[in-house]
């Protein structure tokens, strides 16, 4: 029996994705730095404070409790750094998933820098806001989180033993949007500028896509919106997502097609079950908890 469909249509090199995971080799972040030194540009809401949505008998994925953030006001990254005796001076920002209003920033955002860590890359963990203003159609204030982000990161490269040349974005589910979204709106900040971070590049050197979803024009098309205007300048990038996922596979379809047309190197993985929601969780009934090998 087949356990999945890969699908290569362009070589994809970054050697992060041949691994299996090992045992965390971090004890959490090293440093918490807020994105901006006051207000973040764009719509501000009154939201009332942050906080955890998970109640006691909230879904669990495999046995275990997930985090679910909400009232994202204040945006910020936390620096989990490579090991000094296995750093690469590969980075990934990690962009935790939730439809804009919440974000699952354990499942798909901590333990992803820890797998990233044992790997030898150093993991970024982003949390934008949310949930999105109700004036922000196109989901304009976590761009430039992300944005923001991504170019504070090359700008202190060096002081992370990072290379620049090497840092890439990773997203789950309204991440993967998220992350697709500033692969190919990066060529002028949308915001501002606020200090020197903003004068790098923040265009991803590489991408990977884990089940993103909030990229079609609606929930019966197969088009992508019009933000996502792919060209030969898209980063190269990894795509995971099973068939009978109810946020549509045809995101991740759609996507790769536009990346092939473009010439982009892009590697889709699409497995037979799975469902939406996993993380790196392994669980032994579904062969789509085996993507991080």
């Amino acid at each position: 029996m087949i356990r999945r469909l890969s699908l290569c249509f362009v070589g994809f090199g970054v050697g992060l994705l041949l691994l299996q995971p090992e045992l965390s080799l971090a004890s959490g972040p090293a440093k918490v730095i807020d994105l901006w030194s006051g207000n973040p540009p764009g719509v501000m809401e009154n939201l009332g404070p942050e906080h955890d949505t998970t109640k006691a008998d909230g879904r669990a994925v495999a046995g275990k409790r997930v985090t679910r953030l909400t009232n994202v006001t204040k945006p910020s990254i936390s620096i989990y750094p490579a090991p000094k005796r296995k750093n690469t001076g590969a980075a990934v920002i990690v962009c935790p998933g939730g439809g804009y209003s919440i974000l699952a920033s354990d499942l798909e955002g901590s333990e992803v820098c820890e797998w990233l860590n044992s790997l030898g890359i150093t993991g970024v963990l982003l949390k934008y806001r949310v949930p999105k203003s109700t004036n922000d159609n196109a989901h304009a204030g976590p761009l430039m989180d992300a944005q923001r982000a991504l170019g504070w990161v090359r700008n202190h490269a060096g002081e992370w033993k990072i290379d620049p040349k090497r840092i890439g974005i990773m997203g789950f589910s309204a991440g993967g949007h998220l992350s697709a979204n500033l692969s190919n709106n990066y060529q002028k900040r949308s915001y501002p500028q606020v200090d020197e971070a903003d004068q790098e590049s923040c265009r991803p050197d590489f991408a990977l896509l884990i089940y993103p979803g909030a990229m079609l024009e609606s929930k019966d098309s197969e088009k992508l919106i019009p933000d996502l205007k792919v060209t030969g300048q898209t980063p190269a990038t990894f795509v995971v997502m099973a068939a009978d996922d109810p946020v549509r596979p045809e995101n991740a379809l759609a996507y790769t097609l536009a990346l092939k047309k473009a010439k982009v190197p892009v590697e889709l993985h699409i497995y037979p079950k799975g469902g939406h929601g996993y993380g790196l969780r392994r669980q032994k009934d579904l062969a789509v908890t085996t993507w991080p090998d």
